[in-house]
């Protein structure tokens, strides 16, 4: 793995942890050479992300829409800077640009492009790993509900399982090297 993209807030939350769980996957990301790709803001744990892989020395890659570069405040700082037209622009290529997808605390954005990227591996556009950092259980509603959804038959096991979790960076990376995308389409 080259680069993973993050999917994040834009603020910090009110737990400490989400912030601590960032610096502590910046610091797995560098320790493991692994270039981070994300939305490109210096504000909330995007930015707080983006400080620590730069601080401990990695590659950071930031993704943007033109309409956000003001709204969102730009980090001036990362490796590369790609402004793009759109947000679809955007997670095209942050798609692109990495060979797997974890979600850290967020809001709708973030929820939105980890179930973005998660449909695309289901409807097998690519092979890559999707994962959620499940700082304090942050996530637990969210995998409650898919739960639901399998069980009620609307998602298949296989793509269930398809979802990587972990409440540790280090664990997350490892099962991302490791992982195997399900051999089954959509419709099976």
């Amino acid at each position: 793995m080259k680069r993973i993209c993050v999917y994040c807030g834009s603020n910090t939350g009110k737990d400490k942890d989400y912030a601590n769980a960032a610096r502590e996957l910046a610091e797995v990301l560098v320790q493991s050479d692994i270039g981070l790709v994300y939305g490109g803001s210096s504000k909330g744990i995007m930015g707080l992300l983006a400080d620590a892989v730069l601080v401990d020395g990695g590659a950071v890659e930031g993704v943007m829409p033109k309409s956000l570069l003001e709204k969102e405040v730009a980090h001036d700082g990362l490796t590369e800077m790609h402004i793009v037209e759109s947000m679809h622009a955007r997670k095209s290529m942050m798609a692109v640009l990495s060979d797997g997808f974890i979600a850290l605390p967020g809001g709708y954005g973030t929820l939105e492009e980890i179930v973005e990227i998660l449909t695309w591996a289901q409807l097998q556009f690519h092979e890559k790993p999707c994962g959620l950092l499940n700082v304090n259980g942050y996530f637990n509603h969210l995998l409650s509900y898919l739960d639901h959804a399998e069980a009620e038959g609307f998602l298949h096991a296989a793509h269930r399982a398809m979802l990587q979790v972990s409440k540790k960076p280090a664990d997350l990376i490892r099962r991302f090297e490791s992982y195997i995308p399900p051999n089954i389409e959509k419709w099976q």
